[in-house]
């Protein structure tokens, strides 16, 4: 159950309307999520927010954008936010993501939670050779 109502007719305003403007230019489709659409409740934090991920995710870089949603995705899963392991599940799918690639996926975010709740639980101590004021440059 959402916090704020979506607001009905959200383009009225000059901001929400550029913004979702851009979004449909950026994404190449008329499709504006519900992310999107109750964020709308504050024009400003639409821009900022929509500013953000523009510049991390559809913005080329070093990392493949089907790796990028990937992590979004895994990430997602560590905070528990479903709406987000679903929303780039979808988008890894639709930049090639097979099944086999989603399945390692989920292998690697269960191992990992499990690996990270033992030396959390154990309080292991950080290798020198993994700390970067201790190796050498």
């Amino acid at each position: 159950m959402p916090t704020v109502q979506a607001c009905a007719h959200p383009e009225q305003d000059a901001r929400v309307r550029a913004v979702f403007d851009d979004i449909r230019a950026t994404r190449k489709t008329d499709f504006i999520n519900n992310m999107w659409r109750y964020l709308a409740f504050d024009p400003e934090l639409l821009e900022q927010t929509w500013r953000e991920v523009k510049e991390v995710m559809a913005t080329p870089s070093q990392l493949d954008p089907m790796v990028k949603e990937m992590l979004y995705v895994a990430v997602s899963i560590t905070n528990g936010c479903g709406y987000c392991v679903h929303s780039h599940t979808a988008a890894a799918k639709a930049r090639g993501m097979t099944p086999a690639q989603h399945a390692e996926l989920l292998r690697i975010v269960a191992l990992a939670g499990k690996t990270n709740q033992l030396a959390l639980g154990l309080q292991v101590p950080v290798d020198a050779a993994f700390d970067a004021d201790a190796s050498p440059r």
